[in-house]
């Protein structure tokens, strides 16, 4: 099972974890199992049509995802995903 590392925006649906364990085959799947098991995440991580917000990069054992197969990269035992919310500014 993958351990997904939250951004701090995303720690208090989850009762203030920076890690959490989660199910799941591939990174859509954890997506999916995230917004299921916290519903306040629901809308935070992916856009209505399923793919991550534009503002939300996810990595797999430090690689982007979107360098990968995307949502449908996979994960399994001891792969660590991490959530980071992008940051713009000038």
């Amino acid at each position: 099972m993958p351990a997904v590392r939250l951004p701090t925006v995303l720690r208090s649906h989850a009762g203030g974890a920076a890690v959490v364990v989660a199910e799941g085959e591939t990174v859509a799947d954890v997506l999916s199992w995230l917004e299921a098991t916290y519903p306040g995440m629901a809308g935070q991580l992916r856009a209505p049509g399923g793919e991550a917000h534009r503002f939300v990069n996810v990595y797999v054992d430090d690689d982007d995802v979107r360098y990968l197969d995307g949502l449908a990269t996979k994960v399994g035992e001891g792969t660590e995903v991490t959530i980071l919310p992008a940051v713009a500014g000038g």
